[in-house]
């Protein structure tokens, strides 16, 4: 008898009161050939009893324990559990806090049966509530729902992780051959895309209504410290190291603001050198940070022996960058990345 076609990794820990929410939205799929490997991870509260019910109504779900009450084995963990039991040849994402749209699965299926050297794919996502929702958020939900096809998502992918995890899915043969989800004190969703797109897959999103992704203050993206900016910024560095800047001599980092000297630091600590800093402020432009030179952009030239970083917080400055980058021959993702 064949088995599912995808494979829903499903970890849950104290989910309630979004958690029956989030459950109708997967059974409810138009696609009903899936299964449900879920992780009751240590919760305290009536998770673990929603999950048993779901079990018993729908022979798709399967239970796993993860950790016990009030000792849970934590998301990355609790996913290399549930993936070790999946049988699908695609693998889902699904948060216990979330609602995705109905035709989700049939969507990403469709997309991965007809692109065939997309190894992942995700979907748009909008937060809720609105009401709360601060202006950064909105920027970065802008920025990942402009992200769409392979090149637009490899180009920023050293900005942040392209596609909301939640919202993945990937061919099982990949995320097996990269060793699946680490827990390395590192956001595991973006690790694990930064481990694919070392053996070069390429990544995409479906079309269509978004998933919805709650925002409220017990998500452990605010409270674990894996997913701080100092994290993030750490990976990019090492898988950087691995991959444009091995092998490469000296370095350009355009942004001497805060995001190009935290690039900069970890840059040095890894043995990249020499330095220097391109800056459009006139007040920068001759002095040293960091021991390193402050140029205008008309120092610059081009890039040959050298590869750049363009190093700035907001898509605005990025843009500026990439495009007087581009006026001066240099290619991006070939001479140049942008990072944040």
């Amino acid at each position: 008898m064949a088995g599912p076609q995808v494979s829903v990794l499903f970890p849950v820990r104290n989910g309630m009161p979004f958690l029956p929410e989030a459950i109708r939205s997967i059974e409810r799929q138009t696609l009903p050939d899936f299964e449900v490997v879920a992780v009751e991870d240590g919760s305290t509260d009536e998770s673990a009893h929603a999950l048993s019910s779901w079990a018993r109504r729908d022979t798709r779900v399967r239970v796993l324990t993860g950790g016990s009450p009030g000792q849970s084995l934590g998301i990355p963990r609790a996913l290399e559990l549930a993936r070790s039991h999946a049988r699908a040849p695609l693998i889902a994402r699904m948060d216990a806090d979330d609602v995705t749209p109905l035709d989700r699965f049939a969507r990403q299926t469709e997309l991965l049966a007809r692109a065939p050297d997309v190894a992942l794919c995700g979907i748009d996502v909008r937060y809720e509530p609105r009401a709360t929702l601060k202006g950064g958020a909105r920027a970065y939900e802008r920025w990942l729902n402009g992200l769409q096809g392979p090149e637009d998502i490899e180009r920023d992918l050293f900005v942040e992780c392209p596609v909301a995890h939640p919202t993945f899915m990937v061919r099982t043969p990949a995320i097996v051959d990269v060793g699946g989800y680490r827990d390395e004190g590192v956001p595991e969703d973006y690790d694990l895309v930064l481990r694919l797109w070392e053996a070069g897959a390429r990544f995409a999103k479906a079309p269509g209504a978004p998933h919805v992704w709650r925002d409220h203050g017990q998500r452990s993206s605010r409270r674990n410290p894996r997913y701080r900016i100092e994290a993030f910024r750490a990976l990019k560095t090492a898988v950087l190291m691995r991959s444009h800047l091995r092998g490469k001599g000296p370095c350009v980092v355009w942004g001497a603001g805060p995001t190009g000297k935290a690039f900069a630091r970890l840059l040095r600590a890894e043995g990249v050198g020499p330095l220097t800093f391109v800056e459009l402020d006139p007040r920068k432009v001759g002095q040293r940070i960091h021991a390193s030179p402050v140029i205008g952009p008309d120092e610059l030239g081009g890039p040959v022996g050298r590869f750049a970083l363009a190093a700035v917080a907001g898509s605005r400055a990025r843009a500026e960058i990439r495009a007087a980058l581009a006026a001066r021959g240099w290619r991006e993702t070939v001479d140049f990345v942008a990072v944040a």
